[in-house]
């Protein structure tokens, strides 16, 4: 079966078996401050698993996506992504064991199709401390269940997992082990359970790839063993205590709470540990192939990387995540940025994602609506974001090369200061430029990060004071919003003196959160066709999403060609030269300063924000005086 075959059977099945189909929640929580994803299936359903009653009844079933952005350097391997979908179904106050093993060995062995035999399974052993019996229960009816399939299944006492690499399987088919690994509960083992919480047994089905052990990961192989021989592809909970002051009292209502993720069920479907070979990956697979001349075997962590990333990229995208340097925009921009890179190994250096998000976006729409109804903005977003940041990849790599890659340098460490320099001379990203000390072996010293953070924060301090190459008053702060309104100025600049001449120079400049404010050089009163003309302009090149660059140039060829200084500065031999456009080719602006800036134009318009100039008035004799915002 492929993966979408399984995840339209799991709906079904569960469906004739009395649940309502649920729609999947958004990868943002909407009423969960602790965490910027929805990180499992069941964590928008907490409330419910809590004692509240759900809408829609006691049995529910859904497809849920999933996102961790903690195992985003874990991807590249053949098991780890950072989007996944979980299967759930769940019983509020129902059924219980017997219901949910039997049906979910029906529907992994008569419906996907598995093989019994390579199915294993664990179970709960129990905590005298607290005084919760072992789960028998549950052992006995998987027995039940492998025995109806003709499969021996003899159970084995593991308890720790580092008592299962001491003891190995011992030809078990059940095994048990302790609350680390088969207890449930919001915090974690029977001791974490916070009191007045729920909590319970779980039992997880493991699916056996055959694979030789390998001791680098314990003396012998158990199902929890991190070899790669076995894959947890589903898990039942069943919540059945309530933590107390004193230890746990049973619940009133028992609850089960299935998550079996989408992904390892059709892994093994198709009898292959590569996740990256299922029906949602590989297409993914065959087009960077296509799109590269390289193939999966010889660039598999690449691809598998760009891949993964892309994937959660664009369901970000579907749930209205937009690329920031804040919160899941900033994660949305790593992994993208990530993606970009690891392009560049397959020598794919020109723009490709409007050419992979729609393979993607086939793969889902068929089952996820919203795909389908935001296709064409979904691959605006993501396409815009890739053109921002090729250029400044492109840079920074090149430097990183010079600096690091060389024969000759290969005993250099690197260092803060050297972190440092290439992110705040080149925008390469600080993450990216500690990937690409690990890819090549170069020694990353152990107080790289404090170096980092002592210098960004007088480069910080710096620009709060400077007046070489910022505009006169500076800015009230760095905020995101302070920074759009900078980059909004060197727009107004330019277009003031498109549309009036080039006699208009900067005189001074106040920008805070909720505006900017802007003196230029100007004999009288703008008229109302001026300023709606300098508003148009603005708002041009700011739908024209032109990408913001900067480099230090040579300061006579810089002024000799065109680049605007403030009035009255002196410049060493030296500048920093900001760019809206390609500095080597077409552009709108190219200013001395000393940022800070947005990436590219388009982030002007989040929200479907506008230039307006509110305010022209005269601030002296000769020089007029402009405030303005984005709204």
């Amino acid at each position: 079966m492929t993966a979408q075959e399984i995840r339209q059977s799991y709906l079904a099945f569960f469906k004739d078996r009395g649940h309502k189909v649920i729609p999947r929640a958004s990868l943002v929580p909407q009423n969960d401050p602790t965490t910027l994803f929805t990180g499992s299936g069941m964590q928008p359903l907490i409330p419910y698993l809590l004692g509240a009653e759900h809408p829609e009844g006691k049995r529910l079933v859904d497809a849920q996506t999933c996102l961790r952005a903690q195992d985003i350097d874990e991807v590249g391997d053949n098991r780890h992504t950072t989007f996944f979908e979980m299967l759930g179904n769940w019983s509020l106050g129902d059924y219980f064991k017997r219901e949910q093993i039997g049906w979910l060995f029906e529907f992994l062995t008569k419906v996907v199709g598995l093989d019994p035999a390579k199915l294993y399974v664990t179970c709960y052993i129990g905590n005298e401390q607290f005084n919760i019996t072992k789960d028998d229960a549950a052992a006995d009816l998987w027995a039940e269940q492998f025995a109806n399939a003709g499969v021996d299944a003899k159970r084995v006492d593991i308890g720790s997992e580092a008592d299962g690499y001491r003891k190995g399987m011992a030809d078990g088919r059940i095994f048990f082990y302790d609350g680390k690994k088969n207890w449930w509960s919001r915090a974690g083992d029977e001791a974490s359970t916070p009191v007045g919480d729920p909590g319970g047994p779980d039992t997880e089905v493991f699916y056996d790839f055959g694979t030789k052990h390998d001791p680098k990961w314990g003396e012998n192989c158990h199902p929890n063993c991190d070899c790669g021989r076995f894959i947890e592809i589903a898990n039942s909970v069943f919540m059945a205590y309530q933590r107390t002051d004193s230890g746990f009292i049973e619940l009133a209502k028992q609850n089960v709470d299935f998550g079996g993720g989408l992904e390892r069920i059709a892994v093994a479907a198709i009898d292959d540990p590569d996740v990256f070979k299922i029906s949602l990956l590989l297409p993914i697979i065959r087009k960077l192939e296509q799109l590269s001349g390289k193939t999966y075997t010889s660039h598999t962590e690449s691809m598998r990387v760009i891949a993964d990333h892309l994937r959660a990229a664009t369901f970000l995208a579907v749930d209205d995540v937009v690329p920031s340097n804040k919160e899941q925009g900033y994660v949305m921009r790593r992994l993208l940025r990530r993606a970009v890179r690891f392009a560049f190994d397959l020598g794919i250096e020109q723009n490709f994602l409007e050419q992979l998000v729609p393979v993607i976006a086939d793969l889902y729409q068929d089952d996820y609506p919203e795909i389908a109804a935001k296709r064409q903005p979904v691959i605006d977003v993501l396409v815009k974001e890739e053109k921002a940041f090729r250029q400044t990849l492109r840079k920074g790599l090149k430097e990183f090369e010079k600096t690091y890659g060389s024969s000759a340098n290969k005993l250099i460490s690197l260092d803060g200061a050297g972190v440092f320099r290439l992110y705040d001379t080149y925008g390469f990203p600080w993450e990216l430029v500690i990937e690409e000390a690990f890819k090549r072996g170069i020694e990353i010293q152990a107080d790289w990060r404090t170096d980092f953070d002592q210098l960004m924060e007088q480069q910080r301090n710096r620009s709060r004071t400077a007046t070489r190459g910022e505009f006169k008053g500076g800015l009230a702060d760095h905020s995101e919003i302070t920074t759009k309104y900078h980059t909004a100025t060197h727009l107004m600049y330019r277009a003031l003196r498109k549309t009036l001449g080039d006699h208009v120079v900067q005189r001074g400049s106040n920008i805070t959160a909720e505006r900017l404010r802007f003196d230029f050089s100007h004999p009288e009163k703008l008229t109302p066709e001026q300023i709606k003309s300098v508003e148009d302009l603005v708002n041009e090149q700011i739908a024209k999403d032109w990408p913001v660059t900067w480099r230090e140039e040579n300061t006579k060829s810089a002024l000799a060609s065109g680049v605007i200084g403030a009035f009255g500065d002196r410049y060493g031999d030296t500048v920093k030269v900001y760019t809206i456009g390609d500095p080597d080719g077409e552009n709108y602006s190219r200013e001395i300063c000393g940022g800070p800036h947005v990436e590219h134009t388009g982030q002007l318009a989040e929200g479907g924000k506008k230039f307006k100039i509110i305010k022209e008035e005269s601030s002296a004799a000769g020089v007029r005086r402009i405030k303005a915002v984005l709204s």
